[in-house]
């Protein structure tokens, strides 16, 4: 294919679109205005007849810039993919027509977008080029595993059924974890009545039988390198022996630690042989074997027994747990059947202030306690005074009155704390250094699970609570650190089941990162995208801006202090991009010119024209999906408006704020995730990171004379169609009230 660019803008006239638009109009706009060498309209542009076309100008016209006029850039993903050249998506379907009233007074401004969203399609590809991959490429079909619980063993079979080599990290001498350590399940099949065996003993034969997984036991990580595809790993023995290996990415189920119930000193814990945690009667029950259990103190078969729900969690007593641990409700009604399948006449009460019995079988399971006689007590306890046998003392919550009981053994339910690593999380908020200072909050201070070689700390990232980072909705399982993915108790609370099917989600995310890394291709959520960015050295200040805003560490600096890009660590959101004060980084695909020539393709219309144009910067995660849903239910907005998909607000540029509002843009928008700790940012931190930026914009804008409302930024969630509308319309009225621009002049 010849080096010379040469544009084909294709015009789609389904949907309506001809309908609405003066289709020879825009073919015209396309090669008189934005120099398309070839412009061709259809009917079905996503027909195999219209992909053909396309495809035909590529193969014989040579055509290495395609820009379609049609659908939004998120539909028929499947239909438009062709190889070795630039693909623009211009959107004429959700992005004007489905918008606009079918009137003949909407005609003309629905034209106007019709026009604009053309000529940026076409500024934007002729500043596009072909991605092609970095040469960093490695195949490497092997997973690292680190831990060899329930959910490490799961991630190692589900691998070797895909064909993967896993090797098992233990750092304890047997495999099988928390959960070797109980003597039932909670139920996992239906009828979900009776607690089941673990299936821990055939889980370890399995592992240990298959020829695909390699387990070292009494072992640590102690130095884990490179990327995706590429990881090496030193597995250093009990011996003191190092083995290094390669690996193509990597699974942490490294499970979590009991709470330290000493810390519960009105329950009596440590005082009173018979108040006991679950752990400690799973393995009272396993030394009964399905006969009487029999209590610490002085063997004496149990004939009443409590249990206290949420015995330091849910709760923010300094060194309590803030959060619930899913699982203690279920686990309590398992152990009372213990009693209560050995012994129906033994009492079992569960004194809680919430139950919670999450999964398919919850319900099901709590009325099977309730049908064995399992007694549950709305209450919540405030003592347990220790005497020959433990006295409970609590506020029955439906009597409304104190009372006590005294029963032969307490069981506290005290949940879990994760085993993450060391935190790495290198910035509090207020709100958690207020916590730490006063104590509200877990700290957790543990040996490295990983010992990464990463400039960003030595274990992925974690949560407030001290999980390692992870965001349930967006991408379960994937970290901070691409090709590391969290699985089971470390990631978030949860029971045995639960613990499996993460490991299998988990082991399938890390076996598509080590595929996609052998071919250069980024990671969730641009699955698939070649690009990676590259800088103009010449240009750099070595400011370092790049290096620490980078969410997923994949920026080093070599030793004159200039940036070194890892491919395979970067996820391509382009926040480096827009952290650049002197704009040298870009990437072939998306740069500050594929931007920026968009907006001033636009034409601005004169004061006197009393049509104003409102710029609106839309991550392409949430908040673009969000415009898309807006148009599929016919929800208008302004027709001043002309809306550009960014991949983050992380990597918008002040460059393009600059730019349109000397192009003579009255406004601009910009629209991305909702940010903090409970982020849904697909790239963490890029929506916090534009919001910091954004807040100094306004000072800028007043030093010029132009009122600071004329730039405005918003979270999104996808779900918002009706904020993204009612906020393009308010930015409309809020110009109507302070004017045109008066940089139009």
């Amino acid at each position: 294919m010849s080096d010379e660019m040469k544009i084909g803008a294709y015009i789609c006239k389904g949907c309506g679109i001809a309908d609405r638009l003066d289709v020879g109009q825009l073919e015209m706009t396309a090669t008189r205005d934005g120099k398309a060498a070839i412009c061709k309209q259809h009917d079905f542009l996503c027909s195999e007849e219209g992909v053909k076309l396309i495809q035909d100008d590529i193969d014989n016209e040579g055509v290495n810039r395609v820009v379609i006029a049609a659908c939004s850039r998120r539909a028929k993903t499947e239909a438009f993919q062709f190889e070795n050249v630039a693909l623009v998506r211009t959107n004429l379907r959700e992005g004007v027509i489905w918008v606009r009233p079918d009137t003949d007074e909407a005609r003309e401004t629905t034209q106007e977008m019709g026009d604009d969203y053309v000529r940026m399609g076409c500024a934007e590809a002729k500043y596009a080029h072909p991605p092609k991959p970095s040469g960093e490429q490695g195949l490497t079909r092997a997973i690292l595993i680190a831990g060899g619980g329930v959910s490490g063993m799961t991630a190692a079979l589900e691998a070797s059924k895909a064909g993967y080599k896993s090797t098992i990290v233990e750092k304890s001498g047997s495999l099988g974890g928390a959960t070797a350590q109980l003597f039932k399940k909670i139920p996992t099949k239906a009828p979900y009545a009776d607690p089941e065996d673990t299936g821990v003993d055939e889980m370890i034969a399995a592992v240990e039988a298959d020829p695909n997984i390699t387990v070292f036991l009494n072992a640590t990580l102690t130095k884990t390198a490179g990327a995706p595809g590429r990881f090496e790993a030193d597995i250093t023995t009990e011996s003191g022996s190092t083995e290094t290996q390669m690996f193509g990415s990597i699974v942490q189920a490294s499970g979590f630690k009991p709470f330290d119930a000493s810390v519960l000193t009105e329950f009596s814990y440590g005082k009173s042989k018979d108040v006991v945690t679950q752990l400690e009667l799973e393995a009272l029950a396993k030394e009964a074997n399905g006969g009487p259990i029999k209590r610490p103190s002085d063997g004496k078969e149990v004939s009443s027994v409590m249990f206290i729900q949420c015995a330091g969690q849910r709760s923010k007593k300094e060194g309590h747990l803030e959060h619930c641990s899913g699982y203690c409700c279920s686990a309590s009604i398992k152990q009372a059947m213990y009693f209560k399948d050995q012994n129906p006449d033994i009492d079992t009460v569960v004194l809680y202030t919430d139950l919670r019995t999450p999964g398919a079988g919850g319900e099901n399971f709590y009325r099977s306690g309730q049908k064995k006689g399992v007694i549950f007590t709305k209450g919540v306890a405030s003592e347990v005074v220790h005497s020959q046998n433990p006295t409970v003392k609590f506020k029955d919550l439906i009597l409304d009155e104190d009372t006590e009981v005294e029963v032969d053994l307490v069981v506290l339910a005290t949940g879990m704390v994760p085993n993450a690593g060391s935190s790495t999380r290198e910035e509090l908020t207020a709100d958690e250094n207020e916590a730490k200072e006063t104590g509200n909050e877990i700290r957790i201070d543990a040996d490295s699970i990983l010992n990464l070689d990463y400039r960003q700390g030595k274990d992925v990232p974690h949560m407030a609570n001290g999980f390692a980072d992870s965001h349930f909705i967006c991408f379960p399982y994937e970290t901070q650190r691409t090709g590391i993915y969290t699985a089971g108790p470390t990631r978030r609370p949860m029971d045995v089941q639960q613990a499996i099917d993460d490991a299998t989600g988990a082991a399938m995310k890390a076996i598509n990162e080590a595929e996609n890394a052998a071919l250069g291709r980024a990671a969730h959520p641009r699955s698939g995208d070649l690009s990676f960015p590259s800088f103009r050295k010449e240009g750099c200040t070595q400011c370092k801006r790049c290096t620490v805003e980078c969410p997923f560490g994949a920026i080093n600096e070599d030793e004159e202090g200039y940036p070194v890009y890892n491919e395979s660590r970067c996820r391509r959101c382009g926040t480096c991009m827009g952290a650049c004060p002197v704009r040298v980084i870009s990437f072939e695909n998306y740069s500050i010119d594929t931007v920026g020539q968009q907006l001033k393709a636009v034409d601005i219309p004169d004061e006197f024209d009393e049509k104003p144009r409102i710029l609106v910067l839309a991550c392409e995660n949430d908040a673009y999906p969000a415009l898309d849903m807006a148009a599929q239910n016919k929800m208008e907005y302004s027709a001043f408006t002309r809306i550009i998909p960014v991949r983050c607000l992380g990597s918008v540029s002040l460059s393009w704020i600059t730019d349109s509002m000397n192009s003579g843009f009255d406004g601009v928008i910009l629209m991305g995730c909702p940010s903090g700790d409970d982020y849904q940012c697909h790239f963490v931190k890029g929506s916090g990171t534009a919001q910091e930026r954004m807040g100094k914009v306004g000072d800028t804008l007043e030093s010029l004379s132009l009122e600071k409302e004329r730039v405005q930024t918003y979270e999104i969630s996808i779900t918002d169609i009706q904020k993204v509308t009612q906020i393009i319309n308010d930015m409309e009225s809020t110009i109507e009230q302070i004017g045109m621009s008066p940089f139009k002049f």
